[in-house]
């Protein structure tokens, strides 16, 4: 009888080129409908999975065929026939939601691997394929400013309050040099359009509002209310004046020698290069001031910037701002209205801050990231990067050092 029969083709052995190729060339001559593959490649060394559906009359020739071009490619093969409920019960579980889970650090261990995945496992769901995307890791080199990321792509299904679970479990492994992102994989994920910065301990290794307060000689007084605001135990904007009106009568000429002087949180440039090559809008949205946001923004090509203006008169600052101070409200507003001029979701929206008042920003973009920041925020965002560089966003949008480096 000429019955359907479904077989999956397992080959596996030292990569060479054409034998995608020459495999499929086959299936194609005997008209096989091939229902899935897969391809991956370490050192060289191939695997290559084949499930295709054919019949009994010409099951056999096809895989003798196959058989005979393994055997002269020196390529090692395997056959498992596959019954339709196996294969229904597969395709069952492709309506099952799928989520990413990003291991990053300046490197990724077997012990963080094992730890992740077995909590992956504990929880029901499956690993459908894992993807490194950093570069090759060197065997020497500068420990300091390495990194890495691997990528799990998993499937489950889970309500409201299972994801929780699981995510805060996951989370629970993060620190230790290592830093742990879970995400839904929607459509969403691959297609954010924007990305919001905090300034001040985000994209620069200061606070400007110090690095004027040591100009006018009251640094100390105006990092202690610094630090207690960004620890959320103040109002933003009543500390925002404090701090502002003892700045009062410095020399305006600070801001050019500040701006000149400013330390870049590192992978600041790679990762703006990158984002601006694929096609990102890129804004900072700070509480702190225009004048250094306008000066990265001339620097690195940020599309827009909102912070606050400080007042000036006779070439000395006054100790106020013009307008609105650019608080924590003001920026989740200043993202929603960003997201409508660029005509897109929210969810395709991106936030990045290190303090309190970022908060409202990250919770409203469809992917808040804690960059270096303090307990408190690290707590309330939805993802965190602690372990490396700025450059350490892009592997939380997906992207892999071979497709968006140079």
């Amino acid at each position: 009888m000429n019955e359907p029969e479904i077989i999956q083709v397992n080959i596996f052995g030292e990569d060479k080129p054409g034998l995608t190729s020459a495999f499929s060339d086959i299936l194609a001559r005997y008209d096989a409908t091939i229902l899935d593959i897969g391809q991956a490649n370490i050192h060289q060394s191939l695997t290559l999975a084949i499930l295709f559906l054919t019949t009994t009359e010409k099951s056999g020739s096809i895989m003798k065929d196959l058989l005979l071009t393994a055997s002269e490619l020196s390529e090692q093969i395997r056959f498992k026939a596959i019954t339709e409920q196996d294969y229904d019960a597969w395709v069952s579980r492709q309506g099952k939601n799928r989520y990413i889970v990003s291991l990053l650090g300046r490197s990724v261990s077997a012990r963080h691997i094992a730890d992740v995945s077995k909590i992956i496992a504990e929880h029901g769901l499956n690993i459908d394929a894992i993807k490194r995307l950093t570069g090759r890791m060197p065997l020497s080199g500068d420990a300091g400013a390495s990194k890495a990321c691997i990528e799990l792509s998993v499937r489950g299904s889970m309500d409201e309050e299972q994801r929780k679970a699981f995510k805060k479990e996951l989370m629970s492994h993060s620190g230790f040099g290592l830093d742990i992102s879970f995400q839904k994989d929607d459509i969403y994920r691959r297609s954010r359009r924007l990305i919001c910065f905090d300034m001040d301990s985000t994209l620069i290794h200061t606070e400007c509002i110090d690095q004027l307060a040591e100009r006018a000689g009251v640094g100390d007084q105006v990092r202690a209310i610094t630090e207690s605001a960004m620890r959320g135990e103040i109002d933003f904007c009543e500390s925002f004046t404090r701090r502002v009106s003892l700045l009062k009568g410095l020399d305006a000429s600070v801001l050019d020698e500040i701006a000149r002087t400013l330390p870049f949180n590192e992978g600041l440039e790679r990762m703006m290069t990158i984002l601006k090559r694929v096609g990102y809008k890129t804004a900072i949205l700070s509480g702190g001031f225009t004048y250094f946001g306008k000066y990265l923004q001339q620097k690195f090509g940020f599309d827009y910037v909102y912070a606050n203006e400080l007042e000036i008169e006779d070439g000395r600052l006054t100790g106020r701002v013009v307008g609105d101070i650019v608080d924590g409200r003001r920026k989740a507003e200043l993202l929603r209205l960003l997201c409508q001029v660029e005509g897109i979701h929210l969810e395709q929206s991106v936030a990045v801050g290190d303090g309190a008042n970022d908060l409202p920003m990250l919770d409203l973009a469809g992917l808040g990231i804690a960059f270096h920041a303090k307990p408190k925020v690290v707590a309330g965002a939805q993802q965190a990067i602690s372990t490396i560089g700025l450059d350490g966003i892009l592997y939380f949008l997906g992207l892999k050092d071979s497709r968006i480096d140079p």
